[in-house]
C-alpha cells in the first residue's frame, strides 16, 4: 500500500512540469495582429517612396514628406488617434516590407495575381488608365496608332507598362529598360518616340519636364487597372476592414481626387491640364 501511494506521488510529481508547462504555454499572447497592434502602439507603420509624386516627396531641408499618399496616410492614422512611422523603399520592396512585417500599409500598387500570393490588397484607392509620353509631334489616341513597325516604344521591365506595350503594340519597335528614368532619357535624347506610362506618372514626368513631349491617354480598349494599398495577409481583417470603409467613403465624397490632383500641382501639373477622362 506505501509502494502504491509512493509510486502515485512520484507519478503526479513528475507530471507538475508538464502541467506547468501548459500554462505557461496558454499565458503567453498569441501574435499580435496589425489592427491589435496599431491600436496599442498608436503607430501605423506606411512604405515612403522618394521621388514619387504625385504620391509622395521628401523635403530634404527639413525632412518633411509631403504627397497626396502622405494626406492619406495621415488621415487613417486619425482613425486610430495616432501618429504615422516612415519607412523608405521602392514599389517592389514594399511588398516584401509588407511581408516581413517592417510596414502596415504600402500605397499606389496594382493588385497582380504574383502580389497577391503573398499580400493582402485594400479596395481600389483610384482606378489607375495607361497611355503614354509621346515625342512632340505624334498625337496618338488608340494603341493602333502605336502599334506600327516605325513607332519606337519604350518601357520599365517588369511593370504592367511592358505587359500593355507587348500585348497591344507587338508590331512596334520596343525596347524594355531596368528603370523609368532609362526610358526618359532615351525619349527626351531622340532615341524613342513613345514612352508607354500609367497616367498619373506620365503626367507627373511631363510637369517635371515639359520638353519631353505631351502624355495622351490611349483608348480602343482603354486599359485601366485598380491601385490600391497593399496591406499584411492575416487571419485578422480588422485592419483591412476600417481602411477600405475609409477608401469607400473617401473616393465616394471626391477628397481622393483633391489630394490626387494637389500632389499632380506638387509635379507642376496644374489641375486644367490632367485629362477629362482621368476620375480619380
Amino acid at each position: 500500500m506505501t509502494q502504491t501511494l509512493g509510486r502515485r506521488a512520484l507519478a503526479g510529481a513528475a507530471a507538475l512540469p508538464f502541467l506547468a508547462s501548459i500554462g505557461t504555454a496558454r499565458a503567453q499572447p498569441a501574435t499580435e495582429s496589425t489592427f491589435e497592434r496599431v491600436r496599442r502602439a498608436k503607430a501605423p507603420r506606411i512604405a515612403v517612396l522618394p521621388g514619387e509624386l504625385p504620391y509622395f516627396v521628401k523635403d530634404l531641408a527639413s525632412g518633411q514628406w509631403s504627397g497626396a499618399c502622405i494626406e492619406m496616410a495621415t488621415d487613417i492614422a486619425k482613425v486610430f488617434d495616432a501618429k504615422l512611422e516612415f519607412v523608405e523603399s521602392t514599389y517592389g520592396n514594399s511588398v516584401l516590407d509588407l511581408q516581413s512585417n517592417k510596414v502596415d500599409l504600402a500605397f499606389a500598387l496594382n493588385p497582380t495575381p504574383a502580389r497577391a500570393l503573398s499580400i493582402g490588397f485594400s479596395h481600389p484607392m483610384i482606378i489607375h488608365p495607361f497611355g503614354c509620353v509621346a515625342r512632340k509631334g505624334l498625337n496618338p489616341k488608340t494603341w493602333s496608332d502605336l502599334n506600327k513597325p516605325e513607332v519606337r516604344i519604350v518601357y520599365d521591365i517588369g511593370s504592367l507598362h511592358e505587359t500593355a506595350a507587348k500585348r497591344y503594340c507587338a508590331k512596334a519597335q520596343l525596347t524594355g529598360f531596368k528603370s523609368r528614368d532609362e526610358c526618359t532619357l532615351n525619349l527626351q535624347s531622340g532615341r524613342a518616340d513613345v514612352h508607354i506610362l500609367a497616367a498619373i506618372l506620365g503626367l507627373s514626368a511631363v510637369g517635371k519636364n515639359p520638353a519631353l513631349g505631351t502624355y495622351h491617354l490611349l483608348t480602343e480598349p482603354l486599359v485601366a487597372l485598380p491601385s490600391c494599398l497593399g496591406l499584411q495577409r492575416e487571419a485578422d481583417t480588422r485592419f483591412r476592414e476600417v481602411v477600405d470603409a475609409w477608401l469607400d467613403m473617401n473616393r465616394g465624397n471626391g477628397q481622393i481626387r483633391e489630394w490626387m490632383l494637389e500632389g499632380l500641382g506638387k509635379a507642376g501639373v496644374p489641375a486644367d491640364q490632367v485629362p477629362a477622362a482621368l476620375t480619380f
